[in-house]
């Protein structure tokens, strides 16, 4: 259950981290982002600021898609 609930976070996230950094992705990969956004920001949460709680998640979720985004444009193959 706790997968599932992830996956739906993260594809949430996702979706808004990419309408806010303005970039058009698949599904796969916005729910892809979304997860490991998810993942990034809440431990960051956790452990930086001690915040839980499903909407301190879900910010953290898509403060992490963003991170991963950015880094990704940064430092990720150049086209």
């Amino acid at each position: 259950m706790a997968i599932l609930a992830l996956i739906i976070i993260g594809a949430a996230a996702g979706f808004i981290a990419t309408r806010l950094m303005n970039r058009q992705t698949d599904l796969v990969t916005t729910i892809a982002i979304g997860v490991l956004g998810a993942l990034v920001g809440g431990l960051v949460l956790r452990f930086l600021l001690a915040v839980t709680g499903l909407a301190a998640g879900f910010v953290g979720a898509i403060l992490g898609a963003m991170a991963l985004i950015w880094l990704w444009e940064t430092y990720g193959p150049k086209r």
